[in-house]
């Protein structure tokens, strides 16, 4: 890891997810409009006002000049270059699904990558009051109005793990993986929470068997990794970024590996 990432960046990406976070709540109390994309998903005003933001805020606010790979701008045909080098991955809204619902598990997730994984990351949950970073400085929350804490993911226990699964994407595959293990508990949530129950020592395991792109995962994913945990593809590999297309295999979150 080269990129020197201080307090100062980390503040700021902090400070663009809040501020992501409350354009969002904007249009969240409003009666807004949804429409789908080319891929059948839906985007609101929130997703697209919120992007905005993030992107003019990392171009001018952050000092740096790296590519900037966001999920709205890729759908409108604009994907930057990344060649190998630091490049920031974006979901302005994370969990679209819930945000339309109003059940308020949606996130603003912005991850810094370098050498193909996550050296930051931001998950900010406005509708519930939550923010999670991560970073080299340790991985932190902040929950229910209170001061910052640092969190830690548990040991990963032999029986009565406590699993995560998708709210809106769970399937026969994921069930299967499960299978394989003693679960005492199975908690449902939606978008890049997920990660971040992990993170906080709350769950143990997060398989996720169906599609998923780069930007959904990137900013949990370094919550995780700075709180201990490990996010691999099935085959136990570490989860990479930068590659073709940004999609993802299938993959699982795990809490921190059990002492020897």
């Amino acid at each position: 890891m080269s990129l020197a990432i201080d307090q100062t960046l980390m503040d700021s990406v902090c400070a663009i997810a809040l501020a992501a976070g409350r354009v969002i709540m904007d249009v969240y109390n409003t009666d807004f409009a949804v429409t789908a994309k080319s891929d059948a998903s839906p985007v609101t005003e929130a997703d697209q006002r919120a992007e905005q933001l993030i992107l003019e805020s990392l171009r001018h606010g952050v000092g740096n000049h790296y590519p900037i790979v966001a999920e709205e701008e890729v759908a409108a045909g604009r994907t930057p270059v990344v060649n190998g080098g630091p490049f920031w991955l974006v979901d302005p809204l994370d969990g679209t699904k819930q945000f339309v619902t109003r059940r308020g598990e949606f996130t603003v997730n912005i991850a810094l990558i370098e050498d193909g994984l996550p050296v930051l990351g931001v998950v900010h949950a406005p509708a519930i009051g939550a923010t999670y970073w991560g970073s080299p400085l340790g991985a932190f929350a902040e929950t229910g109005g209170g001061a910052a804490q640092r969190i830690a993911c548990r040991p990963l226990p032999e029986k009565r793990l406590i699993a995560v699964a998708s709210r809106s994407h769970r399937n026969a595959e994921t069930d299967a993986y499960l299978a394989r293990y003693d679960i005492a508990e199975t908690i449902s949530s939606g978008s890049s929470i997920k990660f971040c129950l992990v993170a906080c020592g709350k769950a143990d395991l997060y398989p996720r068997t169906g599609r998923t792109m780069e930007w959904d995962t990137a900013a949990g994913h370094a919550v995780v990794r700075f709180a201990g945990g490990e996010v691999t593809t099935l085959a136990g590999e570490e989860l990479r970024y930068g590659k073709p297309g940004f999609e993802n295999p299938h993959f699982v979150v795990r809490g921190a590996p059990r002492a020897p």
